[in-house]
């Protein structure tokens, strides 16, 4: 991308995301967010209203009775944008390509993140690590951060999920807030990594996805191109079979995925390319709550 092109858009993204998070999303970030940033302080008995997630086993069956984690407010927040910059982002039917939608939804939570006094720092990840941007302040860094997510050039196209959550759990020492943003074409099993590092960290996941996945179109015979892969074939959308088909595995994939994200104790929240990413993510916030 040219650069005149590259900081105009920059600038495009920062004047729509900057003014949702002041606007829309002040409020909600905080509250869904922020109380969660606690350093653990002391154990001490538990009470009739406490969460159970705070209740600490080891201590409980040391006692032979429950007690809870007491946790003190950190002032500040760390929050991780994990970016997903595989092939299969570049796709889009309806609007704009997933890879555009997500990093429209990382600029507005960076923005969320920097207005309440929290780090932001960011991962972009494909099967490997692709580059690592330590967490820091200050406009100018998003504005960095932006830039990336606009021109950032991947070295592989393919997607392994566990190898972004193992890195963040291994990186970064300090509890984070991270928001896994991807469209979760992923084979591989990450359910247990995933697990280990929500425990140690807060995951978020979004999942972007394009209509097209979940609903082929009666066009008749139709090339579709794997972009992770590079694998093609030609399909018969006008068989009805076909759609349905189609459509009842990407039901299963996504009750699958659903079943991941909740043994795995992520709050979670999908989108569409041609949806509103603003209700989702005020759906997400008010889920927290």
């Amino acid at each position: 991308m040219e650069t005149s092109e590259l900081l105009k858009r920059v600038r495009q993204i920062e004047i729509k995301t900057r003014g949702l998070s002041s606007n829309i999303f002040a409020g909600q970030y905080h509250s869904a967010f922020k109380g969660r940033g606690m350093a653990f302080s002391e154990v001490r008995e538990y009470q009739y209203g406490d969460d159970v997630r705070d209740i600490d086993w080891n201590v409980t069956a040391r006692f032979d009775k429950p007690f809870v984690k007491v946790f003190e407010e950190e002032r500040e927040l760390t929050v991780m944008l994990l970016v997903d910059v595989s092939n299969s982002l570049d796709f889009g039917t309806v609007h704009q390509l997933k890879k555009d939608m997500v990093t429209e939804i990382a600029a507005t939570l960076a923005f969320s993140a920097i207005q309440n006094n929290d780090k932001i720092g960011v991962i972009f990840f494909s099967d490997r690590i692709e580059k690592f941007i330590p967490p820091k302040k200050g406009r100018k860094h998003i504005l960095y951060i932006i830039r990336e997510l606009l021109d950032f050039q991947p070295t592989s196209t393919r997607t392994n999920i566990q190898c972004v959550i193992e890195y963040l759990t291994n990186v970064l020492k300090k509890r984070c807030t991270a928001f896994m943003l991807s469209d979760f074409i992923d084979e591989h099993d990450y359910q247990n990594a995933l697990t280990i590092a929500n425990r140690k960290h807060d995951v978020v996941a979004v999942q972007v996805y394009d209509r097209r996945m979940e609903e082929l179109p009666d066009v008749g015979l139709m090339k579709v191109h794997d972009a992770e892969t590079g694998h093609e074939q030609w399909i018969d959308t006008s068989s009805k079979a076909l759609r349905n088909a189609h459509h009842a595995w990407w039901l299963e994939r996504q009750q699958k995925l659903s079943g991941i994200f909740t043994h795995s104790n992520v709050d979670s929240v999908s989108v569409r390319t041609d949806q509103d990413y603003v209700k989702a993510l005020l759906t997400l916030f008010a889920k927290r709550n």
